[in-house]
């Protein structure tokens, strides 16, 4: 068993529960992380995706009684009815256009400069949602939007399909400026990160099989396990931070990223290539 690669699982699983679920971009972070590790290859790509599971059932368990509730209430509840199609609705765009446009975007998109600018743009628009006024906000929860307000996030959520875009930021942010209040847009972030991300990583590891033994079978563990108790951690510290703080910070954190991006690609001190 190869300690060393065990304890590059878990910083990749760390880094990945850490910035999954911020408006920072967790695929920015995982090639940085990568590259300074060596953690690198097809191979590598694969468990980027994979360890996305560990993360989102940290959110399973953190919402585990809403998500209990609506399937128990399913047969008999309009309500709970109308919340599960709004979860699929929203989670369909990105199927649609992951399954049509995925391929051209991991070819041609995934370069410093696109990473980077995504990043120092997300930023900006962080500002410019924070500082719109209370009174644009017409949804306070969940439980309150239309299946019109779901499409409209889901389609938000497919700018993450661009690089450094942050899929909770564009749920999120995209969210805020559709009228949703930041703690509504941010739990429907969270609700439609759970068939996203879960798709997202059996489809890979069923696509990239043919790469993967036995004995990778402790890495992806190792990395799963750090993903989900980091990402826990992080999606508790998130709710209550929300509760009286805006994402002012993390636009500060995009562009200062985004300027890192460009630093550390101009000067070859990461290979920023792939996809």
């Amino acid at each position: 068993m190869d300690i060393v690669l065990l304890v590059k699982a878990a910083i990749m699983g760390v880094v990945e529960g850490l910035t999954e679920f911020l408006p920072i971009s967790s695929t920015g972070h995982l090639i940085l992380a990568g590259a300074l590790l060596g953690f690198e290859g097809e191979k590598a790509k694969v468990f980027d995706i994979a360890i996305q599971t560990g993360a989102i059932f940290a959110v399973i368990l953190v919402y585990w009684q809403k998500i209990r509730s609506t399937v128990v209430e399913l047969p008999t509840s309009a309500h709970a009815r109308r919340f599960a199609l709004n979860v699929f609705i929203g989670f369909l765009p990105a199927v649609v256009l992951a399954l049509a446009f995925g391929k051209l975007i991991q070819a041609h998109l995934f370069t410093p400069m696109v990473v980077a600018t995504t990043f120092i743009l997300g930023g900006f628009v962080i500002l410019w949602a924070e500082r719109r006024p209370n009174a644009s906000v017409r949804v306070h929860s969940v439980d309150d939007m239309t299946p019109m307000d779901a499409l409209k996030v889901g389609l938000a959520q497919c700018l993450a399909m661009v690089p450094g875009t942050s899929r909770s930021g564009a749920t999120i942010i995209g969210g805020m400026l559709l009228g949703l209040s930041r703690k509504a847009a941010t739990d429907f972030s969270f609700f439609l990160a759970m068939p996203t991300l879960i798709g997202a990583g059996v489809y890979s590891l069923y696509k990239q099989r043919a790469l993967l033994t036995a004995a990778d079978i402790p890495m992806f563990a190792v990395g799963l396990l750090f993903s989900f108790i980091s990402a826990w951690f992080c999606v508790r510290w998130l709710l209550r931070y929300i509760s009286s703080n805006s994402f002012v910070p993390f636009a500060w954190y995009r562009i200062v990223f985004g300027i890192i991006v460009l630093v550390t690609a101009w000067t070859g001190v990461i290979a920023w290539h792939g996809e």
